[in-house]
């Protein structure tokens, strides 16, 4: 993904957000929410509508938010103290608890602000309905999906952040896919060893051949031979 021309594309003066410039803060902001759904592999149009929802749900900051209006207005809320915070107004104890925050304050943060908006919006997780059933394969229901979180509270302008989010998100070629992890080489088996050859035990002396009998067998006669002659006078 190409982020300088998404930054680009929001920043034209036909974008209908921002204006022309985006302060550093909107910027950290929506690089968390980029990095959050590259980790995720959040298909585009997904993406478009949780931008447009961070948008308008943190009245442009793209930071978490508390519910506005002062202390004393937040205390005479019947969830007082788990006021609206993160980047979608999340309200109530059990609401706050479902996302990881277990005291008033934790929605604030990032780690958890970030698991609220995605998985709220991707599991049905704030109201039931959840971006499948408004943003699937060649249907895209913008104006729908504001039920994800608040029924049809502002419905045409949630609609139309997110097409302009689209359309940062295809000039900047973002592609929803998950970082694959690197394949695991295997280490080199080591080479088997060789057994040394067994000592082989030493040839025997070979046998006399039968012409070495045979000489030895003459010359034992000649002595005999040699004295028979003598005792007969010669």
């Amino acid at each position: 993904m190409d982020r300088s021309k998404f930054y680009a594309a929001l920043r034209a003066r036909s974008s209908g957000v921002f204006g022309t410039s985006l302060s550093q803060s909107q910027v950290d902001g929506t690089e968390r929410v980029l990095d959050e759904a590259q980790r995720r592999g959040t298909p585009l149009r997904h993406l478009a509508y949780i931008l447009a929802t961070d948008y308008h749900e943190t009245a442009h900051t793209m930071q978490p938010v508390r519910e506005m209006g002062g202390e004393k207005y937040l205390r005479s809320k019947r969830y007082y103290p788990w006021v609206g915070e993160g980047l979608v107004q999340v309200t109530w104890e059990e609401n706050h608890r479902k996302f990881g925050a277990t005291t008033p304050g934790q929605m604030m943060t990032w780690p958890i602000a970030l698991r609220a908006i995605f998985d709220g919006m991707t599991k049905g997780m704030f109201t039931g309905k959840k971006l499948d059933d408004y943003i699937k394969g060649d249907r895209c229901d913008y104006v729908g999906a504001r039920r994800i979180v608040n029924g049809t509270d502002r419905d045409d302008d949630l609609a139309r952040y997110a097409e302009t989010f689209e359309a940062a998100l295809r000039a900047a070629n973002y592609l929803g896919v998950a970082p694959q992890p690197r394949p695991t080489i295997p280490e080199p088996k080591p080479a088997p060893s060789i057994p040394a050859p067994a000592p082989t035990k030493p040839a025997p002396p070979p046998h006399p051949t039968e012409p070495a009998k045979g000489l030895a067998f003459f010359l034992q006669l000649i002595p005999k031979a040699i004295a028979a002659w003598f005792s007969k006078g010669h």
